[in-house]
């Protein structure tokens, strides 16, 4: 089976998604017409579909069938976009390239058996639909979980970082801040002192730790005491482990804080936290070998945890690889127009082709080579 070749007959129906998803950016939990368009094209190919998983109304599993039994193989569509920029992280190709590869997947799941799943997953960039796919059991009958993110170079599958998103609600008492202010709780003071602790505790944590922050709310008027002040940050670490032992800290300062001038704090979280990702390294050797043959681009060396994913609760429940392809420009930075743009030159569809290839290819591997899927999943058992 000539993977190469079966790219050409679906090639203008991706470009045509890749575009569509591009010229109609849509942000998460509001990406209704893209998951239509996505669906729309799998049921076309003979893709059984069911929408509105956990509870997440752009949310759909696409699934194909053999006869024959066989592994359960997924790829995770994105499709989601940034405020005000559009696909600056290029999940219009996310989405492409999941859907192609499920595609290109379908014929050799009737030959050699098995099931490929198209897994159509919202709002990665702020409360990711994978964290209760994963909790919930969507992936319980999945056996390897795929996906592809494009960027300036290709890169093997890394490492991301443990994320926990939490706000703090710092209430006080309202007063005038000339004439009585002896009688007012400020809120906002609480927000600040909240941020002088945690910077005074960066120099007692791992190097890996990030924390950085926000005051979205912190009052209306200069001579009036502020009664509710909020701060939001994103605390980050290499481990789930790690990041546990912060958040403890982290919530002993907002007390402190709240403490030290009166008000309450109140502590939530205002997106769904990531586990770090754990690539399974027998995957992602088999991925990087399809991908340097089929692309005859060299893979650089996957580099340390950066940025967070949903892709990281995913890894924790089933083997799982988030490798990078390379859209020939290594000045690139996402979360920008200009990376959205590359996406739609021809340097962005040339990674297209490669990233649908190459997941197809390594799902192709996994069906007809029992030794290969008997290491990765060994593997996962012991991780």
């Amino acid at each position: 089976m000539n993977l190469k070749d079966n790219f050409q007959t679906i090639k203008d129906e991706l470009v045509e998604i890749s575009r569509e998803l591009y010229n109609n950016p849509e942000i998460g939990h509001e990406e209704f017409a893209s998951s239509k368009l996505l669906t729309e094209h799998l049921e076309k190919h003979g893709f059984q579909v069911e929408t509105g998983l956990v509870n997440q109304p752009t949310s759909f599993r696409a699934e194909f069938e053999s006869d024959k039994p066989g592994p359960t193989i997924a790829y995770m569509a994105e499709y989601d976009a940034l405020p005000g920029i559009g696909h600056g992280c290029g999940h219009n190709l996310i989405a492409a390239m999941s859907t192609g590869a499920g595609i290109l997947l379908k014929d050799a799941v009737n030959e050699l058996g098995g099931k490929v799943v198209v897994l159509g997953t919202p709002a990665e960039e702020t409360n990711g639909a994978k964290v209760p796919m994963a909790a919930e059991g969507v992936f319980n009958d999945i056996d390897i979980a795929m996906m592809v993110h494009p960027d300036g170079a290709s890169e093997e599958s890394g490492p991301t970082l443990a994320l926990d998103a939490l706000q703090f609600e710092f209430t006080g008492k309202t007063s005038h801040a000339a004439a009585s202010p002896e009688d007012g709780i400020n809120a906002l003071d609480g927000v600040i002192q909240l941020f002088n602790g945690i910077n005074a505790l960066r120099g007692h944590l791992p190097s890996d730790v990030r924390m950085h922050g926000i005051i979205p709310q912190g009052g209306q008027a200069a001579n009036v005491i502020t009664d509710y002040a909020v701060a939001q940050f994103y605390f980050r670490a290499k481990t789930r482990e790690t990041l546990n032992e912060v958040i403890k800290k982290i919530r002993h300062v907002a007390d402190g804080a709240a403490s030290m001038t009166g008000a309450t704090v109140e502590i939530s979280n205002y997106e769904l936290s990531n586990d770090n990702l754990v690539p399974n390294q027998a995957l992602s050797k088999q991925f990087t070998k399809n991908f340097e043959t089929i692309s005859g681009e060299t893979v650089k060396p996957a580099g340390e945890a950066a940025g967070s994913s949903d892709m990281g609760n995913v890894s924790k429940v089933v083997p799982s690889i988030h490798p990078f392809v390379g859209m020939n420009d290594e000045s690139l930075v996402a979360h920008t127009t200009r990376f959205a743009d590359q996406t739609q030159t021809k340097d962005g569809l040339k990674a297209l082709e490669n990233g649908v290839v190459s997941l197809a290819q390594t799902g192709m591997d996994i069906l007809s080579d029992p030794q290969l899927f008997k290491a990765i999943q060994d593997e996962f058992k012991q991780q």
